[in-house]
């Protein structure tokens, strides 16, 4: 029998390192293991095509200044991309497109057309609120005009919250065709400590201090991801932050008890997470985002924004802190949380059991397979 044949598109794939790139790995590396034929589209400092781990990655040279330059995320490809989304539309049975918002999509969203290939639709996120109002135009306007395109062809739009699931469904997705689909997360890499020593080794491995309470944020170092806001409520005398991620890390500097560790690889990420004591995101518009799942893997408390995205999950909301967006509230949550060992432990057996019953990576690519076939839960869950 034939391998069944899926073209996966993301603008980008590791070694760039992002939470999308991420997801996008590890649907290929386990889609792979259920014995698919898998190729990724990406981008990449030049063209070339190679082979890990039975995945096929075929990149496309582009120009990366714009994340670079302004720390937003959007490669521009060689005019080779064309050609390189017909060929391997053509060889798939399904073509999956991760984010609406990228060349990689909108290329590869023609090709399936061109060569009636179906394709699905990962949607990540909605609007992002930057704050240069150019680039919330170019994002509204890209949506409106190639995004209702991608959105309304596609065989399935999958979503990972209820806030991101209003969106596509606003910019052209037909309801019926929209899917709750969780991201799944790599238990075995990212756990709890298994032992003081284990955490006093991680900590000692980057440079962090033994003795205090340490509060971890994890992301891009831009305003959506709301770092600027735990620096307002941070509390030195009280708990230690850790920031994990690139961008403007200049309001970091010569700040006292804030440790920058840069962008980590994931073997290493998830030992930062092991080696702190709290996780706290105060993000925007991200719905139920891929580190707020690693941090509860990783069994963390865990401080992030309320957003409507949260519902389909039906959490616990006395294990969460689910907070508005503004600095007293987190101020407090933290405050609480750092002086409180017994709490946070409690919160975090909480946010381990949880993700280890929901968060799957094998369960996740049985089902893209069935949605790929056609088929999959009727259920719409928005």
């Amino acid at each position: 029998m034939t391998p069944y044949r899926v073209l996966l598109v993301s603008h980008y794939y590791p070694p760039h390192l992002g939470g999308i790139e991420n997801v996008v790995h590890q649907e290929a590396l386990r889609l792979a293991a259920l014995g698919a034929e898998v190729t990724v589209l990406t981008s990449g400092q030049r063209s070339e095509e190679s082979r890990a781990d039975g995945v096929r990655v075929v990149r496309v040279a582009a120009w990366n200044g714009f994340e670079q330059r302004a720390g937003v995320p959007f490669p521009v490809l060689s005019p080779a991309l064309l050609p390189a989304a017909l060929r391997w539309a053509r060889w798939a049975d399904a073509v999956h497109l991760h984010d609406c918002l990228y060349l990689t999509s909108w290329a590869a969203g023609l090709a399936a057309a061109l060569t009636r290939t179906p394709h699905l639709v990962t949607q990540h996120v909605g609007l992002v609120e930057h704050p240069s109002p150019l680039v919330r135009a170019v994002q509204r306007a890209v949506y409106a005009v190639a995004g209702r395109a991608l959105l309304r062809r596609a065989r399935r739009v999958l979503t990972l919250n209820a806030s991101v699931a209003d969106f596509v469904q606003a910019f052209g997705a037909r309801p019926e065709r929209v899917r709750h689909l969780p991201n799944g997360v790599d238990t075995a890499l990212f756990r709890p400590a298994d032992s003081a020593e284990e955490r006093r080794l991680d900590r000692e491995r980057f440079g962090l201090p033994a003795d205090r309470p340490l509060v971890l944020f994890a992301g891009r170092l831009v305003p959506k991801k709301g770092y600027q806001l735990l620096l307002e409520a941070h509390q030195p005398a009280a708990y230690d932050l850790v920031f994990a991620g690139d961008g403007d890390a200049g309001p970091l500097r010569d700040r006292a008890g804030v440790h920058h560790l840069g962008t980590l690889a994931p073997a290493e990420l998830a030992r930062v997470y092991r080696a702190c004591d709290v996780f706290a995101l105060p993000s925007t518009a991200e719905g139920f985002p891929l580190t707020v799942q690693e941090a509860m893997a990783s069994g963390l408390p865990v401080v992030t924004t309320d957003d409507p995205g949260y519902a389909p999950y039906e959490l616990d909301r006395e294990q969460l802190r689910l907070l508005p967006r503004a600095v007293e509230p987190l101020r407090a949550a933290l405050a609480e949380l750092t002086a409180d060992p017994q709490l946070r432990a409690r919160m975090g057996s909480y946010s381990h059991r949880y993700a280890s019953s929901a968060f799957g990576w094998p369960q996740h690519a049985e089902r893209l397979l069935e949605y790929y076939r056609g088929g999959g839960p009727e259920e719409s869950r928005g």
